[in-house]
């Protein structure tokens, strides 16, 4: 399994949250959301669909969510 996380489009890592089960719990505005998932705490999703996410932010969020590399 690859461990490096590659940059990707925010729109992208946000679909592939709701491919492994994560749900808009809240919607605050455009860029603003609130998402759960059952056995995770909530997680806030602040970014718009073209940001460009780094490994590092990537990471982060993988930390938190249990994405995985092979996800996106």
């Amino acid at each position: 399994m690859n461990n490096k996380w590659p940059s990707s489009k925010a729109g992208k890592v946000f679909r592939a949250l709701i491919k492994i089960g994560w749900e808009i719990k809240r919607h605050k505005s455009s860029s603003h959301m609130v998402l759960e998932k059952v056995g995770y705490a909530n997680y806030i999703w602040a970014f718009n669909n073209n940001d460009e996410l780094g490994s590092k932010m990537l990471s982060r969020i993988a930390k938190h969510t249990g994405l995985k590399v092979d996800d996106l």
